[in-house]
């Protein structure tokens, strides 16, 4: 039992379940509904008329519970692929579903996109799911964290309507005693990101009801293998906060009052909740796995005596609420239900070929317009300023216009007891490059704040957020150490939006400080990386190398639609290259497209980032010593790139070369360097030619250091010769 300071916890009982008879009528329609199906899916797969099957069969009572109490369209939803019946409850439709296992086109949740059990509505708040188990945890404590924030905020739910604007497409909804569900296999509860959710649920009290489904079983994986001790509820039981309630989860009756108390104090705004129902596992993992190679037939026999579907039959009958004559009637009824459904969804067109781009990106923003390219406002004598500075003006101004703009990471605020900042006992921090310095002072600590020293926790709480028409602005505090959030971003972020054929985006803005030259950044703190990135769909990567580029292309990526990883290399945050006066609180630049810092006629080099001032200098000392004439392209955009700025170049100059600091082999330049070759081969008068830092990393010692990373001097070398072929 845990203790007083983690909230209340109940084992087993059965409390009070309050459900009239024509509930409990519906609440067993939807149980055999769920397992026929079940049913019907396994039988289409061995007619080889679906391609996947995975059920939901021994956790029809749980999740019935859990969908009889919770309100559609106006709680939120962020389940797994166990949840059928949860989402039948809520009103879902087996057509919707056998919709999704078909692949139709005209499947309301993906599109075709996604595999079966991957439940998605946009009217009932049922968030598009991954394949991946335990990151929809975190989306469901930033979603609850969006709702609180427009309930003490409802004039940030008012949308603007600029043709530059997200929020043009986003109005919000809010309820004051809204839940946030999400649920999770036991086994799932060994990733970290389930961890990090019970983290940031507890630390905020906050509105999220969670319910671990555990059949015992990871797969093949049992749960002692899995968790410490079997038993997932003794692990998180001093929690602080919590509700916590250990259940038969084939019991019908003790599932609905667990969920009703279970929800109650989350609405109360006592704090988050925990279900933990013990369920059963009655057909394979899925149709693909066989469990009577890791099962013992004594096991799956006790299983079948717990199944909850004969005990929730036979309680209807023993209770006098149904006789056998009228549950035979009703099993009759969803039989035809469900064959019908499976002849109507077997019918359906299959997606267009055409479908295939919708959705990667926004169709309502295009952040590579016209509309994004304004001029800068007319100077007033306030003199050249830093890239850190331009950025902190940026972020200010676009925080003043739009009341939707949260800020969070590592260190990002001035200081967490702001008490002390308010009394003016403490100066601040605002980042370890003070980038978002002042912002928490001026803005509040429900905008600005810190976030837990983990990369997922940042990157999925902002999806979540996102989701709900927040617009998070995250730090990652240095590009070394984003790979925690890989995941959240390759496999979550990047694809929201087309996975759920348009009904839910996530249009974060990630700021990263990224690169080296720092004289003893070494290993972790120099890195760079960006091109496994930009091989990611749905996500702009963006890369200034000057101060007013940098505001510029961050005010477009705060008003665009997309996701954007916005890379900052730290060595330009305060050089004296690219100082610029600030442009004023409009000032945008289209992504995708390069800006030529330099004509020439000899060879075109291309580059971004710190090798821009690097570069620079080469071309310089090319045409005083060498008399050959340089042009150079500063690429700013990485994803999209501008491959027509490249191309015409290349065809006055006839010579390429690409420059970057990421290491040579598999890098951004390759892929330049491939297209160029391709189809400009006809215009170039030598190779193409690259230039980067070795294939390895980067090391402290700056004597190592300055021949890991591509210099002036190699630059110069390199394009020489380059002019000389």
């Amino acid at each position: 039992m845990a203790g007083k300071a983690a909230g209340t916890a109940t084992r087993g009982g059965k409390g009070s379940a309050a459900l009239s008879r024509e509930q409990w009528i519906r609440f067993y329609r939807t149980m055999y509904l769920s397992r026929r199906t079940d049913d019907r899916e396994l039988l289409l797969k061995k007619q080889q008329k679906i391609f996947f099957q995975i059920s939901g069969a021994g956790h029809e009572a749980l999740l019935t519970a859990a969908g009889m109490t919770l309100r559609p369209g106006h709680d939120w939803f962020f389940p797994y692929y166990r949840d059928r019946a949860l989402c039948l409850a809520l009103g879902q439709t087996v057509v919707d579903q056998l919709l999704q296992a078909v692949g139709a086109g005209t499947d309301p949740q993906s599109g075709g996109r996604q595999m079966p059990s991957h439940w998605t509505n946009k009217s009932l708040n049922l968030v598009s799911p991954s394949s991946s188990t335990a990151t929809q945890c975190l989306h469901a404590v930033g979603c609850a964290e969006a709702g609180r924030y427009f309930h003490h905020h409802p004039e940030a739910a008012k949308g603007t309507y600029a043709p530059t604007d997200y929020r043009a497409w986003k109005d919000v909804q809010f309820h004051a005693d809204e839940v946030v569900y999400t649920s999770i296999g036991e086994g799932s509860t060994s990733q970290g990101e389930f961890w990090e959710a019970l983290n940031s649920a507890s630390n905020g009290k906050l509105p999220v009801l969670f319910v671990v489904e555990d059949n015992g079983y990871a797969i093949s994986t049992p749960v002692e293998t899995n968790t410490p001790g079997g038993n997932i509820s003794r692990l998180v039981a001093n929690f602080p906060n919590f509700h916590f309630a250990e259940i038969d989860g084939t019991d019908a009756q003790a599932c609905v009052a667990a969920m009703q108390e279970a929800a109650e104090y989350v609405r109360t705004r006592k704090g988050p909740a925990l279900v933990h129902g013990h369920v059963i596992r009655p057909y394979s993992h899925s149709q693909s796995d066989d469990e009577r190679q890791y099962r013992v037939a004594d096991e799956l026999e006790a299983d079948a005596l717990r199944d909850p579907l004969g005990r929730m039959q036979a309680w209807l009958i023993q209770e006098g609420l149904l006789t056998e004559d009228e549950v035979n009637a009703l099993e009759r009824e969803v039989d035809e239900e469900v064959r019908a459904a499976a002849d109507q969804a077997l019918a359906a067109p299959l997606p267009a070929i055409t479908s295939i781009p919708l959705h990667v990106y926004s169709e309502q923003v295009d952040p590579c317009s016209s509309a994004f390219s304004t001029a800068p406002a007319p100077t007033t004598g306030t003199g050249d300023r830093t890239m850190a500075d331009l950025i902190n003006a940026t972020l200010r101004d676009e925080m003043r216009r739009d009341e939707r703009i949260l800020i969070f990471g590592e260190d990002v605020a001035d200081a967490s007891r702001d008490q002390h900042l308010k009394s003016g006992a403490l100066k601040g921090k605002g980042g370890v490059f003070k980038l978002t310095s002042g912002l928490q002072a001026e803005f509040g600590s429900d905008r600005v704040f810190n976030s837990p020293l983990a990369e997922a926790n940042i990157t999925g709480r902002a999806i979540g957020m996102a989701v709900r028409g927040l617009k998070p602005v995250v730090e990652i505090q240095f590009f070394d150490y984003i790979w925690p959030a890989m995941h959240q971003m390759r496999n979550e972020l990047s694809v929201m939006r087309w996975r759920s054929n348009g009904l839910f985006s996530s249009p974060i803005v990630m700021r990263v400080p990224i690169g080296g030259y720092l004289t003893g950044g070494s290993i972790y703190h120099s890195q760079s990386g960006e091109s496994i990135f930009t091989h990611t769909p749905g996500v702009r990567v963006i890369m200034p190398s000057n101060a007013l580029d940098a505001a510029g292309l961050l005010r477009t990526a705060i008003r665009c639609d997309d996701p954007v990883l916005f890379l900052e290399h730290k060595r330009l945050y305060r050089e004296a290259f690219g100082r610029a006066p600030y442009p004023g609180p409009e000032y945008m630049i289209p992504f995708g497209k390069a800006k030529q810092l330099r004509a020439g006629t000899d060879l075109t080099i291309v580059t971004y980032g710190a090798l821009v001032p690097r570069v620079l200098q080469a071309a310089q000392r090319l045409s005083s010593e060498r008399d050959i004439s340089t042009e150079v392209l500063d690429l700013r955009s990485l994803s999209p790139y501008d491959f027509e700025a490249i191309a015409e170049s290349v065809r006055r100059t006839n010579r390429l070369l690409i420059v970057h600091e990421d290491m040579r082999s598999w890098g951004f330049g390759a892929e330049v360097a491939a297209r160029a070759a391709e189809e400009l081969f006809h215009d170039l008068d030598a190779p193409v030619r690259r230039l980067a830092s070795m294939d390895t990393f980067v090391a402290y010692q700056p004597v190592l250091e300055d021949v890991i990373l591509p210099q002036a001097d190699d630059v110069f070398r390199a394009a020489a010769e380059l002019a000389d072929f």
